[in-house]
């Protein structure tokens, strides 16, 4: 809606994984050279945990652009709430890319696991598998299948690399189960990121879509970090409603007041 008045080619605060907007910022960049470390030197696993809206998704996401196609195949669970059997199946099916109308018994999945494992070793290929919202997996009987699975390997090569993700509620969950926490390779926990973080996000972001001039005043920048706390997901929010308003205001460029009039308003509460 607001693109052309912005003279934009797209929409930058777009809350999606698309890496044309992927920002290096320390706490982001730091965890996907430990992660794409834990991947190509064929580790076990590897932790990304932190709070909601700090970008894990969009680290996934400029991991796997970069990783070469020797890393493959490439499973994402994003519902990772499912009994032992049922996990297995999934991951059988995901790693043979093949699509099956039946849940395979525990026996049945794991012969096939094993043998489209080795295969793929034997082909000079690694799986990665990506494990979302790492945190639901509460369940002991589930987290001793993950643990056991880390077990797989042909010919003394790990057979694949599995990323837990999830939130900082993960921690503590394997904190309980010692086995499986001492087989992450690395763990990377993300902060939120510094005022100069936060400006340069912004100005990234819009450079992304292809615009070089200045469309938020530097004191605008400075309330878009207080009010998010430095949260990308929150920054977006912002960013994009302000350059909704912006463009109905007709305004040259974004001022402090729109900012906080748009976040006096997101967080208004319905009249009794």
């Amino acid at each position: 809606m607001y693109e052309s008045y912005w003279q934009l080619t797209g929409r930058p605060f777009e809350n999606t994984s698309d890496t044309r907007f992927y920002y290096p910022a320390e706490p982001h960049q730091g965890a996907l050279l430990k992660l794409r470390y834990a991947v190509e030197n064929r580790r076990g696993a590897a932790l990304l945990a932190g709070a909601a809206g700090l970008g894990k998704s969009m680290i996934v996401h400029a991991l796997l652009r970069q990783l070469s196609e020797t890393y493959w195949p490439r499973v994402h669970v994003v519902f990772p709430q499912m009994p032992p059997d049922q996990l297995l199946s999934y991951l059988s099916e995901s790693l043979s890319e093949t699509n099956r109308d039946d849940v395979m018994t525990i026996a049945q999945s794991i012969r096939s696991l094993e043998r489209t494992l080795a295969e793929n070793v034997a082909a000079g290929r690694h799986a990665v598998v990506v494990i979302d919202e790492a945190q639901d997996l509460a369940d002991a009987a589930t987290l001793e299948t993950i643990r056991l699975l880390l077990n797989f390997e042909h010919r003394a090569e790990t057979a694949f690399t599995m990323l837990l993700v999830g939130q900082p509620s993960l921690l503590p969950v394997l904190e309980r189960t010692p086995e499986l926490d001492e087989r992450l390779a690395v763990k990377c926990l993300l902060r939120r990121m510094t005022v100069d973080e936060s400006v340069s996000y912004v100005h990234h972001r819009l450079k992304a879509a292809g615009v070089e001039r200045e469309l938020f005043e530097p004191a605008a920048l400075e309330t878009v970090h207080h009010l998010s706390q430095g949260v990308p997901r929150q920054i977006n929010r912002l960013c994009d409603l302000a350059l909704l308003i912006g463009f109905a205001e007709e305004r040259d460029a974004i001022g402090p007041e729109q900012i906080e009039a748009i976040a006096e308003e997101l967080t208004a509460t319905v009249p009794e």
